[in-house]
């Protein structure tokens, strides 16, 4: 073959790509032709008269008979989003493989001329690699618990459960701040929001004017201790141990069930260690949650934003949800740092689905497909050129199941 033909061959990373790109465009295509029942609706076509010839139209096509009749015609509509969260995973593992190829070729750049590398500039390196994951994992966990706080219906059913599951909170509290957000329940004036409260303050004993926005400005931070008296202090280390019960049920039968393959003592310790290792993540991660809310609402706050009406509306207003969702992501430097890695990437997906509506319209469901064709062909080409480069489970298992 000629000089000149191999320059218009094109490089084996491109075909590859478009190969890729091409079989995840054919895949989600199949994917998205099933019509589920969660993304059909049938609704009422409304009748529209035509200026032009005062007959009555609609989307549905009408009988001439039953022009008369009451009933209106209904038509069927189907949206599109069923491969949404597929296509989220798919942008944030392609997105990982980018930067983290771009974060490695400038690593190489600056080794390669070692003596225009400062210590401080060494320790920025050091520092960026050591808190990346730990940073993605706290921005997506911050802005799922908000979502979870405040628009619920947009996080998967099974997940919005398993988060008000592992809460372990009174609705009724949650409702309080919501409508504190909202401005239907406002310090210091009586906007009939008393009984809310008031019914809680009753089944835990409290004064009934505690639950009272017009008398008890802010509520008493007991109220979001829910039992455990009036210690913040006090409360999280309560949340910390039942939270560690709780994750550690759950964790250890799991982890257990990959030691039965081999039984041995030191597989059956490191699966112990693990179980409390996650069980400790997990309960921190609750823990630091409710003690941000405690921080906004009675250690900070109120010399911050002043103990008026109009500074704890404020507070209770999302400042108080907001600083606990900020504070709690960061557990996640209780576990190892392969573990990091693996959960800011599982998280991530679920975070960008809260800033993306559950279904849309059908027409533009192209877009979704052109993004998850595009991002499935970078990571598999990476794979298949730079197996390492495609982090976690994924990269293990894309490396086995490609492999020539």
């Amino acid at each position: 073959m000629s000089r000149q033909s191999q320059k218009a061959a094109p490089p084996a990373a491109l075909s590859r790509w478009f190969g890729s790109f091409i079989a995840a465009w054919l895949g989600i295509k199949l994917l998205q032709s099933k019509r589920t029942p969660g993304f059909t609706e049938t609704i009422t076509a409304p009748t529209v008269i035509n200026s032009e010839t005062s007959l009555p139209t609609s989307d549905a096509v009408l009988d001439p008979k039953q022009d008369a009749s009451p009933k209106q015609p209904v038509r069927t509509v189907h949206y599109a989003g069923r491969t949404l969260d597929l296509t989220l995973f798919a942008v944030t593992r392609a997105l990982d493989v980018i930067f983290g190829e771009l974060w490695s070729h400038y690593k190489a750049r600056r080794h390669a001329s070692p003596t225009t590398t400062t210590a401080t500039g060494r320790l920025t390196e050091a520092l960026i690699s050591r808190l990346t994951d730990p940073a993605i994992f706290a921005l997506s966990s911050a802005l799922i618990m908000w979502t979870w706080f405040y628009q619920p219906s947009r996080l998967p059913r099974a997940y919005n459960k398993w988060i008000t599951s592992a809460a372990s909170v009174d609705n009724r509290l949650i409702e309080a701040l919501r409508r504190c957000r909202a401005g239907t329940l406002v310090y210091g004036k009586d906007t009939g929001q008393a009984p809310l409260l008031g019914s809680m303050c009753k089944d835990y004993d409290w004064p009934e004017a505690w639950g009272d926005p017009a008398k008890a400005v802010p509520f008493p931070c007991e109220i979001v201790h829910m039992g455990c008296g009036p210690s913040c202090e006090r409360h999280a280390l309560s949340r910390f141990t039942r939270s560690f019960k709780w994750a550690f049920t759950m964790y250890l039968p799991l982890n257990l069930l990959l030691v039965l393959r081999k039984p041995n003592w030191k597989a059956l310790k490191r699966t112990l260690v693990s179980a409390c290792g996650s069980s400790a993540f997990l309960g921190a991660f609750i823990t630091l949650f409710y003690y941000g809310v405690c921080l906004a609402r009675t250690r900070l706050g109120p010399y911050l934003m002043g103990r008026d009406a109009k500074g704890c509306q404020k507070i209770d207003g999302g400042l108080c949800v907001g600083t606990g969702c900020a504070l709690c992501g960061w557990s996640i430097l209780l576990e190892n740092a392969g573990r990091r890695k693996d959960m800011a990437l599982f998280v991530v997906p679920r975070a960008l689905a809260t800033l993306f509506p559950r279904r849309y319209d059908l027409k533009k469901q192209w877009r979704e497909t052109v993004v998850f064709a595009a991002s499935t062909a970078v990571v598999f080409t990476c794979a298949l050129e730079n197996t390492k480069r495609v982090r976690g489970v994924l990269g293990g298992v894309l490396a086995g199941v490609l492999k020539p």
